[in-house]
């Protein structure tokens, strides 16, 4: 290569950084980052007790998702869904475009939990937008590095945030940090695809000009794995984490940040719910799950699309014996298949809202009782 086309890529490479790096950063938040008179205080917290050395643990696609038992068959349409994302993090579908798949297949109560961030439902929030045609409820996915605890899933446990304070300060500079851990994350695994004989660059870019460098987005492997299907590397984003992203593979990189017990306290210090999330494994883990409440852990996601139904009844027994709210959610991204197709296997009862909102503090719930709005 010519020295002018290596300055051009490196000209490339700086403009597609600075985007990246201000998508990360620029949340939509007036309050972002500025941090709040206690947030010295918060930050000077121990030591994560869960967080320790990094095992060695093979990938397995849906491995923390998929049980494979009978399966519940929903009484009527779910009119509650607290788990689900936008492309404001891994998602494919616009915010607005996601409250309205749901709202059209049935949901009243939507939970939109994109990881590391809140952009999208600031958006939906905002102060002059229409009404929704749903009951919204802020809320964030955490994946918290746990590596030190033996057989996890890619060493991470998975903390729903129900609930969070839009205008909480130390929070949103929380998860700005998280979202520059991604961001070098996915930087170092283009850069490793790229060494490996997988460039990416027109696929970043494409990504870049549309959705991927939104104010606020939170980046990571799902939208890698679409540019890998987009360039043809992989026959679906599926593949492309089996054979090139998922831990162990060519391409892994270690995620970095929070640990289980700091994305709790993160969570109820924003005045939301931490619920532990499709952790299929908590009958058989109990003991884990209860050091997780010792640290404030208040929920866990119970009624979960891919749980057979043996499943749910071993984590509702967890939930009442540990005293947790059951949560439920379709963890909709949109890979393969529309809102109504993940909605069709979802069943949440109207009590995991009512019972959420009530110890959330929140203006009392109704949820209509007819099969699907009009």
């Amino acid at each position: 290569m010519s020295d002018g086309g290596r300055s051009d890529a490196s000209q490339d490479r700086r403009r597609r950084d600075a985007l990246l790096r201000r998508a990360a950063q620029a949340s939509g938040n007036a309050h972002a980052g500025t941090g709040s008179q206690d947030g010295a205080a918060r930050a000077a917290r121990p030591a994560d007790p869960l967080k320790g050395d990094a095992g060695s643990y093979r990938y397995r696609s849906t491995g923390y998702r998929d049980t494979q038992g009978d399966r519940v068959v929903p009484p009527h349409p779910s009119r509650v869904d607290l788990h689900t994302h936008s492309s404001r993090s891994d998602g494919v579908l616009e915010p607005l475009e996601l409250v309205g798949a749901a709202a059209a297949s049935g949901v009243q109560v939507l939970a939109l939990s994109d990881h590391d961030t809140l952009a999208g439902v600031r958006e939906l929030m905002a102060p002059g937008k229409p009404p929704l045609p749903l009951e919204l409820l802020p809320a964030v996915e955490i994946n918290s590095v746990a590596m030190g605890i033996p057989q996890l899933w890619e060493g991470e446990l998975h903390i729903l945030g129900l609930g969070v304070d839009l205008n909480d300060d130390f929070f949103e500079g929380t998860l700005e940090r998280q979202r520059g851990f991604r961001l070098t994350r996915f930087n170092r695994i283009v850069d490793r695809l790229g060494q490996l004989g997988y460039p990416l660059d027109d696929q970043i870019d494409k990504l870049l000009a549309g959705r991927g460098a939104a104010p606020g987005a939170a980046l990571g492997r799902l939208q890698i794995a679409r540019c890998l299907v987009a360039a043809r590397y992989a026959s679906s984003v599926d593949d492309a984490m089996q054979r090139l992203l998922g831990r162990g593979k060519p391409a892994y990189v270690p995620r970095q940040g929070l640990g289980p017990d700091e994305a709790i306290s993160a969570i109820r210090a924003a005045g939301g719910l931490p619920s532990l999330a499709h952790f299929a494994n908590a009958y058989e883990r109990r003991q884990l799950v209860e050091d997780l409440t010792k640290v404030g852990l208040g929920g866990l996601e119970v009624h979960y699309r891919h749980f057979d139904a043996d499943t749910i009844a071993a984590l509702a027994d967890v939930a009442r014996e540990l005293r947790l709210v059951p949560t439920g959610g379709s963890d909709y991204h949109g890979d393969g298949e529309t809102y109504a197709e993940a909605h069709a296997a979802l069943y949440v009862p109207d009590e995991d809202a009512t019972n959420l909102f009530a110890l959330l503090g929140r203006r009392r719930l109704t949820i209509r009782t007819e099969a699907s709005p009009s």
